[in-house]
């Protein structure tokens, strides 16, 4: 039987895994939030990991405050880079498979095709600059871990773009959304059955992959959608970037190419609008 640990457990991602392995017989799985694993604790790290004693690792726990990171660059660094240190070198000396979570932030937005995996990384914010090294130690330490980078996540769980434009929809008459940064959405429920699919098949392959559902939208045209699946009566205002300045800056452009994951594990990659259809479908 593969036992299973998986990080960041209570976050959307670790939340909707949890939801898909809870009722897998063949797998024994360990799913740690920030009280069983305090990524911020590094020197603790490897005894808890070595309580587990896991075959598979899914590191999905992180430091996700984008703006907060501007003034917590510490703190954010241990959780997303040298926690990964950590988890990545239990992993090489222990004979754990790893599986790592990073993000579309590894980039600077100024592309305007669909980024690969081997496009030029260059972080415009600290959250995506802490990210970029744990991928690095990760596969300094691990070069046989698989890591998967991501972008604009939602789910029933947790806080997020589509759950907050509910609200405000339902609150106000008029919100102003940016209009001028491209990417697609990723529900974190298609992102964790691609990671189960990946951890059940027969093929293990190293490397980066990029994963979110198909399509490309802006953040307007994502609260269009959200507004008009919910029938709400609210004026979107499209506004540019400059209009919202906020602590962190954010990449203009950060569409992911998922050619590669599609081709090396046959992964599933819905649409954008079929997933949040079906993500909006499950709340009231």
């Amino acid at each position: 039987m593969q036992t299973i640990l998986i990080t960041g457990a209570s976050g959307q991602l670790g939340s909707e895994l949890r939801d898909i392995l809870s009722s897998d017989g063949d797998k024994t799985c360990f799913f740690l939030d920030r009280r069983q694993l305090p990524l911020d604790q590094t020197m603790i790290i490897t005894d808890i990991l070595g309580m587990y004693q896991p075959d598979v690792i899914i590191h999905a726990g992180a430091y996700t405050a984008v703006d907060q990171a501007e003034s917590e660059a510490e703190l954010a660094d241990r959780v997303n880079h040298l926690a990964s240190e950590e988890i990545a070198q239990y992993c090489r000396l222990n004979g754990c498979k790893l599986l790592a979570i990073s993000t579309d932030y590894v980039f600077n937005g100024e592309a305007s095709v669909p980024l690969g995996e081997e496009a030029p990384v260059a972080p415009i914010n600290t959250y995506g600059f802490t990210k970029l090294k744990g991928e690095q130690t990760i596969q300094k330490w691990c070069p046989d871990a698989i890591i998967i980078r991501t972008s604009w996540v939602y789910s029933t769980y947790g806080k997020n773009f589509v759950k907050t434009m509910l609200r405000l929809m339902t609150e106000r008459d008029e919100i102003a959304v940016i209009n001028d940064q491209i990417g697609s959405p990723t529900y974190a429920k298609d992102l964790a059955q691609a990671i189960v699919d990946i951890i059940d098949g027969k093929q293990w392959v190293p490397g980066i992959y990029h994963y979110s559902n198909e399509g490309e939208t802006s953040w307007y045209d994502f609260a269009v959608a959200i507004r008009d699946s919910k029938n709400l009566d609210c004026t979107i205002k499209p506004i540019p970037t400059t209009a919202y300045p906020t602590a962190a800056k954010r990449p203009r452009y950060s569409l992911l190419d998922k050619a590669k994951i599609k081709a090396t594990f046959g992964v599933d990659v819905p649409h954008w609008k079929d997933s949040l259809a079906r993500m909006l479908g499950t709340i009231r």
